[in-house]
């Protein structure tokens, strides 16, 4: 078989597998909206470092000038209790999901040190979240995410 068409045939289906997945971001509700934007904003830039497949070919524009390709599946962003998120991260995870969280001590301080070493400090059960992203399955996170809504 032609090695083109192999090619061709393999991106058709990393295409195909990303239109299967579904892609949000939750963010805790009460989150002003400047700390909110930042959440969804360092989880989306992990979620892509992660996952480089979701970002679609360069968009040219009519005057031919080339703009950086963007994640064709779009990104809902919800919101949910704080107390809610770590009970949506355990079942995301159990539901096969990856998952992208961002712990609180992550907006406590502008020192990465200072945040990895506050998250060491904390047990798996009793890390708290301002947000997460989850990508698996569209019909599995749209029972995860499904009661929950956009972010206002």
């Amino acid at each position: 078989m032609d090695e083109t068409l192999q090619a061709g045939d393999a991106t058709v289906a990393a295409e195909e597998s990303i239109f299967a997945r579904r892609c949000v971001v939750v963010v805790d509700a009460a989150l002003p909206p400047g700390k909110a934007a930042n959440a969804a904003a360092v989880i989306a830039l992990t979620l892509g470092q992660r996952h480089p497949e979701l970002v679609g070919p360069p968009l040219v524009d009519a005057s031919g000038a080339t703009h950086p390709g963007l994640i064709p599946i779009g990104i809902a962003v919800l919101s949910a209790p704080a107390e809610a998120l770590a009970g949506l991260r355990a079942k995301a995870v159990q539901g096969g999901c990856d998952v992208v969280d961002f712990p609180v001590q992550g907006q406590q301080t502008t020192d990465y040190q200072a945040f990895i070493d506050a998250v060491a400090q904390v047990r798996e059960e009793d890390l708290r979240y301002v947000g997460m992203a989850l990508l698996g399955p569209r019909k599995a996170v749209g029972k995860l995410v499904g009661n929950l809504a956009l972010l206002k």
